[in-house]
C-alpha cells in the first residue's frame, strides 16, 4: 500500500504507532518499524539525555525508520528538539504546542515534521509552517484529546490541506484502515492496539484492563478545565469526576493524578493508575504481536479497498 505517507518515510506500510509517553520506548518502537511500519519513541516528559538513550538503543535493535514525538508543554522540549536534530531521526511528531519555533533546524538536519492537530484551523496552520504532514485525531483517541470526531475531522482536514493526512482516534483494524483512506487519509496512527501488542513493555495488568474492555468502558476526564484525558473507568476516575462536578480547582485534580500513568505502566496499578485507552479498546482481545498486528490490518484493509473486498461489504460480509 504505497502512498506519499509511505514514500515520505521510507515504510512499506501506512501504519504509525501513537508515540505514547512511559509506553512508546526504544523496544516497541524498533518492532513496530522492524514489522514496516513507523514505530515513534514517546519523550513525554523525560529529560532530553534519555530521549537520545532511547533513540540509540532502537538504532542497535532495527535498521529501519523511525521517529520520537515531543509534547511541547514538556519544559524539556527545546534540549529534546536539540537531541532529534544531533540524532537525525527520520521524523518528529508534536502535541501540546505550535513547533514552528523548531521547524527550521528540524529541516536543516532532513527530519520530517508531522504535528498531531484536532482541527482544520491547526491543521492549515501547522500546513503554513511548513509540517511535511498531519495526523488528524479525534476525540475517539486515547490521552489528551480534542472533540471531534475523526469521522468528521479527517475529510475536513483532507480538504483543507495539500500535505497528506494521518487519521488517527478510535482505529484498530483493518476496517478502520480503510475507512481512513476513504475519508482521505493516506496512513493511520493508531495507539490502544500497540499498548496491548506483546513487545510492549506496560504491565500484563494494564494490557488485560484493555484486552477486557467493553465499548462503553472509556471516559474522559478534566473536561471542565479544557484538558480532557480518555482513559478506561476506574477508582481514581471516578474520584476525579466526582471531585471535578463538585467544582475542583485544577491544580487539586493535577495532584490527584500526580504519577498515576507511571502507576499503571511500570506498576500495574488499575485502580488508582491512569489507563490511558481510547473507545476502540473494545475491539482489542488479544496480545499479538506488532508484526502480526500490521500484517493483519494492512492485508483486511487492502482487501476491503478492493473491489471484490467491498462487494464482500455490501453483502453483508463482516471481514471481506
Amino acid at each position: 500500500m504505497e502512498t506519499r505517507v509511505t514514500r515520505l518515510l521510507e515504510i512499506a506500510y501506512p501504519v504509525i504507532q501513537g508515540g505514547m509517553a512511559w509506553v512508546a520506548e526504544c523496544r516497541l518502537a524498533a518492532a513496530v518499524s522492524e514489522a514496516g511500519g513507523f514505530g515513534i519513541i514517546g519523550a513525554g516528559g523525560a529529560p532530553a539525555e534519555f530521549v537520545r538513550e532511547q533513540i540509540r538503543k532502537c538504532r542497535e535493535m532495527t535498521d529501519k525508520p523511525f521517529g520520537v514525538n515531543i509534547m511541547l508543554m514538556n519544559p524539556e522540549a527545546d534540549g529534546i528538539a536539540r537531541v532529534v536534530a544531533e540524532e537525525g531521526v527520520k521524523a518528529v511528531t508534536t502535541g501540546a504546542g505550535n513547533p514552528g519555533k523548531y521547524m527550521a533546524s528540524w529541516k536543516e538536519a532532513g527530519i520530517r515534521v508531522i504535528p498531531v492537530v484536532a482541527s482544520v484551523a491547526m491543521a492549515r496552520m501547522m500546513e503554513r509552517a511548513g509540517a511535511d504532514a498531519v495526523v488528524a485525531e479525534g476525540t475517539e483517541a486515547g490521552g489528551h484529546i480534542g472533540s471531534t470526531t475523526t469521522f468528521a475531522l479527517v475529510p475536513q482536514v483532507a480538504d483543507a490541506v495539500k500535505i497528506p493526512v494521518i487519521a488517527a482516534g478510535g482505529i484498530a483494524d483493518g476496517r478502520g484502515l480503510a475507512a481512513a483512506f476513504m475519508l482521505g487519509a493516506e496512513a493511520v496512527q493508531m495507539g490502544t492496539r500497540f499498548v496491548a501488542a506483546r513487545e510492549s513493555v506496560v504491565h500484563e495488568n494494564y494490557k488485560k484492563k484493555i484486552i477486557g474492555a467493553k465499548d462503553i468502558d472509556s471516559e474522559v476526564t478534566g473536561m471542565s478545565h479544557g484538558h480532557p484525558v480518555r482513559q478506561l473507568r476506574n477508582q481514581m476516575t471516578r474520584e476525579y469526576l466526582k471531585r471535578e462536578k463538585a467544582g475542583a480547582s485544577f491544580q487539586e485534580l493535577e495532584q490527584l493524578t500526580l504519577g498515576a500513568l507511571r502507576k499503571a505502566v511500570v506498576e500495574g496499578d488499575t485502580v488508582n493508575g491512569t489507563l490511558m485507552a481510547g473507545q476502540i479498546a473494545g475491539l482489542v482481545n488479544s496480545e499479538d504481536s506488532c508484526a502480526g498486528i500490521i500484517r493483519e490490518i494492512v492485508e483486511l484493509g487492502s482487501s476491503l479497498l478492493s473491489g471484490e473486498g467491498l462487494k464482500t461489504v455490501l453483502a453483508g460480509g463482516r471481514n471481506g
